[in-house]
């Protein structure tokens, strides 16, 4: 008998240890909208979870394995990168806009500054095949994917295949994206009405500012309402970014951009698609002196945006309360060392 359970045991183990459909249940915060993704088409489960963590930060992506995911979208500074305003990618190339960060991704319909990507799936292919950035292809991941005894192995775990499919890869890229949500800032524990957590007066004040001046476009509990709109910036003389303009080759959407969330933003600097301010401080100037006039210029911000140099650093400590260092430092999303040690 005892035989037996240590065979059933063992059985068991074995079958755990190579089962693709481990579940794992998707966290939507309390009180926020139900995410926009279609979960029934790509169910999560944690050998996938594990496969796109691989992925994402494997530079074997790129066209000469040196640049990876987190090359420009570092967990740290909230998934975007803070030492260049533009992406830089093979060969010392610089992109064309800032790194977007990376957060609460399942509540997206469009992705990048312009809206070019509908789905989430499909949003590693524009950075793996944008020559300044990663410079490659699908077909080239997949065929270096394929050589790979560590990623048949793990791409087996996670679909009960081996085979390499583009399909099976850009899940797998998803299920790990949607799993990086943030919610647990000072601002959601108050929100929460945890024990001993509470605004400053100035924090209250700048919260009361935001509401007031901010909040159409940086929705909470997102912090972004996942739309695009003109902000009022001068087109960059280098670069002439028209934004989802170019997209949709319309002309009430020149110099619209996504509206970015505001979660993390302490560490998400330089600010802006083309990362033209550096601090906090530079972006609300922007905001009370720095508009720029369009006739496609959000209506919101037509009138401007009055606030006393003692309201600005209000609002700035409210915006500091929005940092959640948990997911900063939550080493289920940082390099799977124990994977590459295989």
């Amino acid at each position: 008998m005892k035989k037996a359970i240590v065979v059933l045991s063992v059985i068991c183990f074995i079958a755990a240890s190579f089962c693709s459909d481990v579940a794992y249940h998707f966290r939507k915060p309390g009180g926020w909208p139900a995410p926009v993704y279609d979960f029934s088409k790509n169910p999560l489960s944690k050998e996938k979870i594990l496969l796109g963590r691989a992925l994402f930060h494997d530079p074997i992506l790129s066209a000469d394995s040196t640049i990876s995911c987190t090359s420009c979208h570092l967990q740290y500074t909230a998934f975007t990168h803070v030492d260049h305003a533009l992406s830089h990618g093979i060969n010392g190339n610089i992109g064309t806009r800032n790194s977007p960060t990376l957060m609460n991704m399942a509540w997206g319909k469009l992705f990048m500054w312009d809206g070019a990507v509908n789905h989430l799936d499909m949003q590693p292919l524009a950075p793996i095949a944008h020559p300044a950035e990663m410079g490659s292809g699908l077909d080239t991941v997949l065929y270096k994917l394929r050589l790979s005894h560590r990623y048949r192995s793990l791409f087996y775990q996670a679909f009960a295949d081996s085979t390499i499919t583009g399909e099976h890869f850009l899940k797998a890229i998803s299920q790990f994206m949607l799993t990086l949500i943030s919610a647990n800032s000072r601002y959601d524990k108050v929100m929460r009405h945890e024990p001993g957590i509470t605004f400053t007066s100035q924090e209250k004040n700048g919260y009361k500012l935001f509401r007031k001046n901010c909040a159409s476009c940086h929705r909470e509990p997102l912090f972004t309402t996942n739309g695009f709109a003109n902000n009022g910036l001068s087109v960059d003389t280098i670069l002439h970014d028209f934004g989802r303009g170019i997209i949709t080759h319309s002309s009430g959407d020149s110099q619209h951009f996504k509206i970015p969330t505001l979660r993390n933003i302490e560490f998400s600097y330089p600010y802006m698609h083309d990362g033209r301010f550096r601090k906090l401080q530079d972006v609300i100037n922007h905001y009370t002196s720095g508009i720029t006039e369009h006739n496609t210029l959000s209506k919101e911000l037509k009138k401007g945006i009055k606030l006393s140099s003692n309201e600005k650093v209000d609002l700035i400590a409210f915006l500091l309360t929005l940092t959640d260092k948990d997911f900063l430092f939550d080493t289920s999303f940082s390099y799977p060392h124990h994977v590459f040690r295989q």
